[in-house]
């Protein structure tokens, strides 16, 4: 059973999502909280990962990150990754405080730049009781590095610079595409994976979805790093799905920082690229983290 909610930031947003509760709850409810990645909305598939959770038992609080989708926020296609870790904190508040939720079984689930927001918030946050992280950004800078070629890398700070004197004086921010079909092109993510799932995901079921993002957000992404504090999440329990042939977010830097995390915690596999867990490995992503949330909340 699906719901429409919106609840307030602590900076007074109002941000949009559903909640999600099993048919038949009797008893107070486990919740996950969940939030998508880079630029993407809620309806670019985390309804079919909700509603799995759902029928195994969890209320699920699903919602658009700031600035994008039906959540308020200005400026509009700005991607702030402390901002969004505040705003993951604050769902947590408002599920806790719904009727027939359990307060003390909070779960956070997050997928590529969120599933690098999961860790942190697990890493400070004690109200959480479980995390699962799927094709986690570890490393902004590194994803940066990785798709920008290192003859372009000076173009790029310049571009920030400039970006950033023209924003002092007054001017709107840069906008930016997503996505581009000609691999040449300046985009934020290069690379016909990129292209297929934003541009399908956009035609098919998330019309909200919007190819743009401001060039700060690109200079936020390359100062974040959601990984440092990874030892600090347990003794919550800390699963990662890791997509093998990943050219989004660096499989390698997710594997190292998977050592680096301490127990319980447990470690996914999928032989397959960025964006398949959401469709072609969906049964297997959604399924370990089913599992992985069962056993512990």
């Amino acid at each position: 059973m699906r719901s429409d909610i919106r609840f307030k930031t602590t900076d007074g947003l109002t941000l949009a999502g559903w909640l999600y509760r099993p048919a038949d709850a009797t008893a107070a409810l486990p919740a996950i909280v969940m939030a998508h990645g880079f630029t993407a909305v809620k309806e670019q598939y985390l309804d079919r990962y909700a509603e799995v959770f759902a029928e195994n038992g969890f209320a699920v609080l699903v919602y658009d990150n700031r600035n994008f989708g039906a959540s308020e926020g200005q400026p509009r296609q700005e991607a702030d990754p402390a901002l969004q870790v505040r705003d993951y904190r604050d769902a947590i508040t408002y599920v806790c405080g719904l009727d027939g939720i359990d307060g003390a079984r909070i779960g956070v689930w997050g997928s590529s730049y969120s599933g690098g927001h999961v860790l942190q918030v697990a890493a400070f946050d004690r109200r959480v009781k479980c995390v699962s992280s799927q094709v986690p950004a570890i490393s902004g800078s590194a994803d940066v590095r990785m798709a920008v070629r290192p003859d372009l890398m000076p173009g790029l700070i310049e571009a920030f610079e400039a970006d950033r004197t023209a924003r002092y004086a007054g001017e709107p921010a840069l906008l930016m595409e997503v996505v581009a079909e000609d691999p040449k092109a300046d985009c934020a993510l290069p690379g016909q994976d990129c292209f297929d799932f934003f541009t399908q995901s956009h035609a098919r079921v998330a019309p909200a979805w919007r190819n743009e993002v401001t060039l700060k957000s690109i200079e936020l992404l390359n100062e974040y790093e959601p990984g440092y504090a990874i030892d600090r999440i347990s003794p919550t329990p800390l699963q990662m799905i890791v997509a093998l042939k990943d050219t989004v977010t660096v499989p390698d830097a997710a594997l190292k920082a998977y050592e680096q995390a301490l127990q319980p915690k447990h470690l996914v596999l999928l032989d397959c690229g960025h964006f398949d867990p959401y469709l072609s490995q969906f049964q297997a992503s959604s399924s370990a983290a089913v599992e992985w949330f069962k056993r512990h909340l």
